[in-house]
């Protein structure tokens, strides 16, 4: 972690008198007298990165995570019993592909100590590189993406903030199991964009599908391991900090219901937050719902639970839905946190191994109805 920058110094002098329970008080943070902060009972890091080279029509979103800070430092931290730490800055490298390795082994050296990283962006395909930091792990990893717009390119085109989905996808290894956007405008994305989405058996979740019932990204949050949110996803009225920015789009409220369920989710180890452009915040008020969206991310680690996958279905609620005369339908709540799982077969119709889900009661009232949910055919199709 050699190539973090401490947290400017200019950025500290902005703030007034802070007390011991804000957050500019208790985050552990990298100055230049100190060095990097002792990891030692951190559960969440932050680093902000400043790259825009790939944000083509964004440029300035590189300046993002030093004047989020200020607003960040001043909220009143809640009744979390873990550590956060502010990294620093990482600057851009020579060429792009060197800022993209150095996040990489950020993000590779935060997931083997356990720590939850936040990335502060910069422009989107960052999150190539914190996807990259899981390759080590062998393991398969599941991606949110809370965007207008699917990001997934035209063929051949070179990674940047539009095209790092279809990166994500073709790049060797091949660890991506399931992506999923949440909030996309049909009107902003080609229908190749959205067939090709759903032929890879991955989600596209429509913006009037969430909005007014936000409760309905919990599942799909609760089975990320990587959620990277581009901030034009919220819209204009709330957010005028970024070039892409449009009138329709999450409010600041669903933004934080978002941060809180993707911090709640056992299995979550990297947010990023992307695209935000203090140029064009002239009042401050992006950055300010930015920080009040991270602090809902802290509050929604510290509720986390310890579901499946990483505590046993051996203590859930079970319930067996006959859907039809043949077809019956095991869901599982768990007594503790009251959120829903549906099982899966896994490895064909005669296989007896079987996998869980994420759902929530919707589809279990929908099964009840007699009619198979549609989860349950995305997750099957993939299983």
């Amino acid at each position: 972690m050699e190539h973090l920058s401490p947290v400017p110094e200019s950025v500290i002098d902005a703030l007034p008198v802070l007390d011991a329970n804000q957050l500019g008080r208790s985050i552990r943070r990298h100055t230049e007298m100190e060095g990097l902060p002792d990891l030692d009972g951190i559960k969440v890091a932050i680093i902000g990165v400043q790259e825009d080279r790939r944000a083509y029509r964004n440029v300035g979103c590189d300046g993002a995570a030093d004047t989020i800070r200020p607003y960040l430092y001043q909220l009143y931290k809640g009744k979390w019993d873990f550590g956060i730490a502010d990294l620093g800055n990482l600057y851009k490298g020579e060429r792009h592909t060197d800022t993209l390795l150095l996040l990489k082994e950020i993000a590779q050296e935060m997931l083997q100590r356990q720590i939850v990283l936040i990335t502060i962006g910069g422009s989107q395909e960052l999150t190539y590189a914190n996807y990259r930091g899981y390759d080590s792990l062998e393991q398969t990893v599941n991606i949110v993406s809370v965007d207008a717009r699917l990001d997934v390119g035209s063929e051949g085109r070179d990674l940047d903030h539009q095209s790092y989905v279809s990166h994500l996808v073709l790049q060797e290894p091949h660890n991506l199991y399931n992506f999923t956007n949440l909030g996309y405008q049909t009107y902003f994305n080609s229908p190749e964009e959205i067939a090709l989405i759903d032929k890879l058996f991955f989600e596209a979740v429509r913006l009037g599908h969430i909005q007014n019932q936000i409760s309905r990204t919990e599942p799909f949050l609760r089975d990320a391991d990587l959620v990277s949110i581009d901030l034009s996803a919220v819209r204009q009225s709330y957010n005028p900090g970024t070039f892409y920015t449009s009138p329709h789009g999450l409010s600041g409220e669903d933004l934080c219901a978002i941060t809180r369920y993707a911090g709640m989710s056992d299995r979550l180890t990297q947010l990023g937050l992307f695209e935000y452009n203090p140029r064009l915040d002239r009042n401050g008020q992006s950055a300010h719902l930015c920080a009040h969206a991270l602090w809902y991310f802290f509050e929604g680690v510290s509720l986390r639970f310890g579901d499946f996958p990483i505590g046993s279905r051996a203590n859930y609620e079970k319930y067996t839905v006959l859907v039809d005369a043949e077809d019956e339908v095991q869901f599982y709540k768990s007594p503790a946190s009251g959120r829903w799982w549906i099982e899966i077969p896994k490895g064909g119709p005669d296989s007896i191994r079987t996998t869980l889900a994420p759902c929530d009661y919707e589809d279990y009232t929908e099964a009840l109805n007699g009619k198979i949910p549609a989860r349950w055919w995305k997750a099957q199709q993939k299983a």
